[in-house]
């Protein structure tokens, strides 16, 4: 089952005294980047959080933000009475020794300055936590919705770029005997042109014409571009994630389709192996973003 890389989720959990929001968002990354952004109250449970992202997403570079809104009069922070006098009379004192007249702008300065507020935050509650899990599976589940829903897209643009690779493959096959003829003539016109008919052997002659024109045979690489392309689809169809095992079978496909286009000797040829590659070029964009 192809899924996006990409994604958004988001969910929220009511408590008695906040309200929490979650939202998780997921990007292209070629292996599993996490990032979290959560208030210092709940920093304790970040490895828990995380290993439930990465369970869940795989791969993808991921950001979760959490943020705590709280009800009014319920947030538990104080001013630092204490730390605050003691900060205003020490700038204070050093601003008359500067030279300096102290006024109100020395405030705004301290209520930047650290351990101003006091959080008065109780030991979290196996509530809560259990609150916080539900929202961050729900924010989970519709960002792995998303990616299936985009992931469904993806599918069918690159089943429809395989099936054009595939019928270029199928016009590939009138020029090929134009194209064997033609060899056999060229070389024909050539020996007549520089040799008499008695100073070869043409029983050698053919022989060594059939082994020119197999060199420039193929058969094999059709075959194994077809067989590829069906491969392809079946790994669509997998259950897991299908995005590195595509890129692989993508790149098989590429190896034959350059190979036919280095044996080709044909213009028309030539003008579907640069329409195949383009198809191919298409695809390996798309699974790029998947997972």
């Amino acid at each position: 089952m192809i899924k996006s890389m990409t994604g958004f989720g988001k969910a929220s959990a009511e408590l008695n005294d906040k309200i929490i929001h979650i939202e998780v968002r997921a990007l292209n990354s070629k292996q599993l980047d996490l990032y979290t952004r959560l208030p210092n109250s709940y920093r304790e449970k970040d490895f828990e959080i995380r290993n439930e992202l990465s369970n869940r997403l795989k791969r993808g570079k991921i950001e979760l933000t959490l943020t705590l809104n709280y009800k009014e009069d319920e947030q538990p922070v104080q001013l630092n009475a204490s730390i605050i006098k003691s900060y205003y009379k020490q700038l204070k004192e050093i601003s008359l020794e500067l030279g300096n007249a102290p006024g109100e702008h020395l405030m705004p300065v301290i209520m930047r300055l650290p351990e101003v507020f006091n959080s008065e935050k109780d030991h979290m509650e196996e509530k809560e936590w259990d609150s916080i899990m539900k929202a961050l599976d729900q924010a989970i589940a519709e960002l792995d919705s998303f990616r299936s829903q985009e992931g469904n897209t993806l599918r069918e643009d690159m089943l429809n770029r395989i099936a054009l690779i595939e019928d270029f493959l199928m016009k590939i096959e009138p020029f090929e005997r134009e194209r064997a003829d033609r060899l056999k003539s060229k070389l024909a016109t050539n020996l007549q042109e520089l040799f008499s008919p008695n100073e070869y052997d043409k029983n050698r002659l053919e022989q060594e014409m059939i082994y020119y024109i197999e060199k420039f045979d193929i058969t094999e690489e059709k075959i194994r571009l077809q067989n590829h392309c069906t491969y392809f689809r079946e790994v669509a169809d997998e259950e897991e994630a299908v995005g590195k095992k595509l890129a692989f079978v993508a790149q098989e496909i590429g190896r034959e389709i350059n190979t036919i286009g280095s044996k080709a000797n044909h213009s028309s040829i030539q003008r579907l192996v640069v329409l195949m590659k383009d198809e191919l070029e298409k695809i390996k964009e798309q699974l790029m973003n998947v997972l």
